[in-house]
């Protein structure tokens, strides 16, 4: 049976709670093998160990000659011009007194130990039909413009760990070691479910006391950016029966189930009301905005209740699933997180972790946009962060230093 209660818990243990209620759906089943380009934005499921070394053999750095350091003495000297070396040749051991072109990532022939750079060695001369040509080259240490084999990776190495977001940096390293699949964590689906009867679809007419739905976007969006597969099933009326028929429709198909709206303590919260016979606790979270939350089971599936106000149900988003989302399965990426300084001053409400909507400036400084009201959806629209005001501050000054999380 759910449970309403009054207690309020802090951000970190709702975001512990929420981590905990979809660890189960971690699993050796839920693991695919995917091509490598498939795999882009998918978390890891296993750690990837170095089959070779990278670079697996010695080779150039640059364009220019290949030498024995030891044929060049302080302040250079002429060296004959051996066979060129081209990227993808396998070269012959190279002659004392000789220096070979080469080209950048050829391998280094047997018996060199360094490379001079094109644009310090002076024009080769070529004296006569028939005649060797030749070439000043200057001194340098062994090793000069020489990269190593395995001076990248060495086998055996951990190449990339579990858990690991896989972007395009991630998968070339994969490619380089001569991989063509990944196995990763399948995408967890998703059934989004928005209610209220004073909600209607975009699109549709608006009569009096009205509004139209955004949430369904806003989360549909963000969840599709975060890499998971969602199911939206329209609007859901206020009437406990036909949402619970909705749920139990579609339980059987999806990993977890999200429902914006109905979570509070009012006489009307058809969510919570849905929710009678099931393992579903609805409390509040000290933070503002998105305080009332709601979390456990539906005939066994995760289910995550967020408030109804836009701002609220991204910012639960932001705040509880994809963090844990990350955590678990590798994606979606943490987003980024640096430090800036207001740009002007804020007040905050004691007791509870504020989360405002900002704009990081060029200058490092970080503007406000709009209140705090989790209403404002065009203020949401012109920002590009989530300000973070931890729980025990009442105000910050302006030029203050604040953590910041870049959406």
């Amino acid at each position: 049976m759910h449970r309403t209660q009054t207690r309020h818990v802090t951000v970190e243990a709702h975001r512990e709670s929420v981590r905990h209620l979809l660890a189960p759906l971690r699993r050796p089943d839920r693991i695919e093998l995917l091509p490598l380009l498939a795999a882009l934005g998918r978390g890891l499921a296993v750690d990837v160990v170095a089959p070779l070394d990278l670079p697996p053999f010695p080779n150039s750095q640059m364009d220019g000659f290949a030498i024995r350091s030891a044929d060049v003495p302080d302040g250079g000297t002429e060296l004959r011009v051996a066979a060129p070396v081209p990227a993808g040749a396998v070269p012959p051991g190279l002659a004392p007194g000789t220096a070979a072109p080469i080209m950048t990532g050829a391998m280094m022939p047997p018996g060199a130990d360094a490379v001079v750079p094109i644009e310090q060695a002076l024009p080769a001369v070529f004296p006569a039909p028939g005649v060797p040509a030749t070439v000043r080259l200057p001194a340098v240490p062994a090793g000069n413009f020489i990269r190593d084999a395995g001076s990248d990776i060495r086998t055996g190495e951990l190449a990339l760990a579990a858990g690991t977001y896989l972007g395009p940096g991630q998968l070339g390293l994969l490619a380089a070691l001569g991989l063509t699949e990944v196995p990763v964590h399948r995408a967890l689906r998703i059934l989004l479910v928005t209610t209220g009867d004073e909600v209607v679809e975009p699109g549709s007419p608006l009569g009096p006391g009205k509004i139209y739905d955004s949430n369904a976007t806003l989360l549909e969006s963000s969840m599709r950016q975060a890499g998971l597969d969602v199911t939206r099933t329209g609007i859901s009326t206020d009437r406990p029966e036909e949402l619970a028929g909705l749920l139990r429709r579609h339980a059987a198909d999806v990993d977890l189930i999200v429902t914006t709206g109905g979570v509070s303590k009012g006489a009307y919260e058809v969510v919570r009301q849905a929710m009678e016979g099931h393992n579903v606790e609805f409390f509040g979270v000290a933070m503002q905005p998105g305080g009332p939350q709601g979390i456990g089971t539906f005939e066994g599936v995760p289910v995550l209740g967020f408030p109804g106000n836009p701002v609220s149900c991204l910012v639960s988003f932001e705040m509880f699933l994809r963090p844990a989302l990350g955590d678990l399965f590798g994606s979606p990426a943490q987003r980024p997180v640096v430090r800036a300084r207001l740009a002007e001053a804020l007040a905050s409400p004691a007791g509870k972790h504020q989360v405002r909507r900002g704009t990081v400036l060029a200058d490092g400084t970080v503007r406000l946009e709009g209140g705090a009201g989790s209403h404002l959806v065009s203020a949401l629209a012109r920002s590009n962060a989530l300000i973070q005001v931890p729980e025990g501050i009442a105000a910050l000054a302006e030029g203050a230093e604040v953590e910041v999380w870049m959406l």
